[in-house]
């Protein structure tokens, strides 16, 4: 039986800053929803209601996560609808998504203003420079930790056999793309199947991946290419019409850690921290690139040298972590601040408003069935 939800973010914290990929995640939807509004006014709440019932009339919902609270929604898509509803301060890239019609809906409209006095507004403009100092100083220390990361990479790279990496990605093309070629070109959608948060890195790959009948796990080390890998799956997939959902990595989104191919009933990612999982069921296998593609003794040879930096890069992704969570406590205390101003009974009615429009939906496909 395939699963009734589906999880993602589409939004990351990464190395190169804030990274959205919305437009890609919610690209040819028939109609989008975007509620407008400051934190706290009900958005997430809302969204994790509709959620919720919708999965009870027996839908599909794709669930995407805040990857500032992991717990909270900022968007869903309703499959069989082809219909997103997303949190507006989010939503970077859906005005190019190629949605038939997007709506917005103004949640700014449930605050009474009467509750935000004078010094209440001077204290959460304070708040936000503070929040924006705190990202930055997320992103320039995840930015350090990827220089440093780029140091553990030259190891391998430099004792790399490249024309072996190559056959590798041949060879799978080869096995996994036959009898499935098309000769129209498929768009890939683009996603993270995990995020940097504040309590560390928060993935869903288990969940993902459930119900494919094939998954392969890629080994490997820091620079022994396993994205290129990928890179060149995804590229031939494309090409030859292959559908196929490419998962960003969620430190460095110029990387990629998974594809799934839905059709194939196949995935296959990189297996290693902080995302390290091991076959436990029929149809698994391991692809360890570096016993494949890296001169033998590698990791000895430069034992001294890669401990070091791994430990300098295991301290800067702490301490990215640490600024993280001063960015979530600082929006935490601005969120309070338009919680105790928000009419609820207002959002009741933009929730109940939302609800019919759904259900109408609901009852013109069930109709037209």
């Amino acid at each position: 039986m395939a699963a009734k939800s589906s999880h993602y973010f589409a939004q990351g914290n990464t190395a190169r800053g804030a990274h959205f990929l919305y437009g890609s995640a919610f690209d040819g939807l028939n109609k989008i929803f975007v509620l407008t509004g400051p934190q706290g006014t009900g958005k997430s709440t809302v969204i994790q209601s509709l959620a919720d019932s919708l999965l009870d009339k027996g839908l599909h919902v794709q669930h995407f996560h805040s990857p500032l609270r992991s717990d909270e929604l900022d968007g869903i898509i309703l499959t069989e609808l082809k219909v997103g509803i997303v949190d507006g301060r989010v939503c970077t890239g859906i005005s190019d998504s190629g949605a038939g019609e997007i709506v917005y809906i103004d949640f700014k409209g449930a605050l009474n203003n009467s509750h935000l006095r004078p010094e209440h507004i001077i204290t959460i403009e304070d708040l936000k420079g503070k929040l924006e100092s705190a990202y930055s100083k997320t992103y320039e220390t995840f930015a350090t930790a990827l220089q440093i990361h780029d140091e553990w990479e030259k190891y391998y790279i430099e004792n790399m056999d490249f024309s072996k990496a190559d056959q590798i990605a041949q060879d799978l093309i080869e096995e996994v793309y036959a009898g499935h070629e098309s000769d129209t070109p498929a768009t890939p959608r683009h996603l993270f199947f995990g995020a940097a948060t504040p309590r560390g890195a928060y993935d869903f790959i288990q969940s993902l991946t459930a119900e494919l009948e094939r998954r392969i796990f890629i080994k490997g080390r820091a620079g022994s290419g396993k994205s290129t890998l990928l890179k060149k799956l995804a590229s031939a997939a494309e090409q030859n019409g292959i559908e196929v959902q490419v998962f960003h990595c969620g430190f460095d989104p110029n990387s990629l850690d998974m594809l799934i191919f839905p059709k194939l009933g196949t995935a296959i990612f990189d297996s290693t921290a902080p995302h390290e999982y091991f076959p436990d069921r029929d149809g698994d296998e391991i692809l360890d690139m570096y016993e494949r593609a890296i001169a033998p003794g590698t990791d000895e040879a430069y034992a001294a040298e890669i401990a070091g930096i791994k430990a300098r890069y295991s301290a800067k992704m702490k301490e990215a972590t640490s600024h993280l969570a001063e960015a979530e406590a600082i929006d935490s205390q601005i969120k309070a601040y338009y919680v105790a101003a928000t009419d609820f009974s207002v959002v009741e009615k933009l929730h109940l408003q939302l609800e019919s429009e759904l259900n109408e939906l609901i009852g013109s496909i069930q109709f037209s069935k």
